[in-house]
């Protein structure tokens, strides 16, 4: 087995909720006194391109909220989206931050988001403290399980799949991942302390002092 240089992580489900699935959606519909089945008719096409960064958010939920006039502002809405996003109860986070002070390891996201939900999250949880590079589909206009989108990640970083570890919540881009000779972990009902033990077994190493330049600034 080759030596483990990277590990991409998926965000959703693994670090922190799921930023708009089905079960945040239903929720902020609900709290606006929007009718949930209409707006899931519009949604899948417009997310596709949200995601994949081809439209804004003023666009999206002019096609999905806004065919109608509202008592609200696309501004108070996309403020309830972001709400939405907060640590996963099982979350990774702890393994991450073990992994970001090993100077050995490059880090990168690899997920599906929206820029502008993205971006909060980046800035919210102070996830660039942890991340040397962003293959997330707003940036680079593909979505998993998209194989080119991992195609592109091992391209960029110049390396070679059974190099990377990848890990996500979704069994199909775990297995896409590992069509490509990419070591993927579902992390799904799992613990921190079982996806520490994966790792280990990877031969990564875990730990390492934290210097004032990775100390968040909460």
């Amino acid at each position: 087995m080759s030596e483990i240089t990277t590990v991409l992580w998926d965000i959703g489900g693994v670090l922190l909720t799921n930023g708009w699935d089905r079960y945040s959606r239903a929720r902020v519909l609900k709290q606006f006194g929007v009718d949930e089945e209409k707006f899931e008719a519009l949604h899948p096409e417009a997310n596709d391109a949200w995601e994949k960064g081809f439209i804004t958010a003023d666009e999206y939920l002019r096609q999905t909220v806004f065919t109608e006039t509202r008592s609200f502002t696309p501004a108070e809405f996309l403020a309830a989206m972001k709400a939405e996003s907060t640590l996963l109860e099982n979350t990774a986070l702890p393994v991450l931050e073990e992994l970001a002070f090993s100077s050995s390891i490059g880090i990168g996201m690899l997920n599906n988001e929206a820029k502008e939900l993205n971006d909060n999250r980046i800035e919210k949880f102070g996830l660039h403290h942890y991340f040397d590079v962003f293959f997330s589909s707003c940036y680079v206009g593909l979505r998993k399980p998209e194989e080119r989108i991992y195609r592109l990640a091992l391209d960029v970083l110049q390396v070679e799949g059974d190099s990377v570890v990848f890990i996500d919540d979704r069994e199909n881009n775990v297995e896409v991942a590992k069509s490509l000779g990419i070591h993927a972990i579902h992390y799904k009902d799992k613990s921190p302390d079982d996806l520490r033990a994966e790792l280990l077994k990877l031969g990564l190493e875990l730990g390492g002092d934290q210097d004032d330049d990775g100390q968040d600034e909460e």
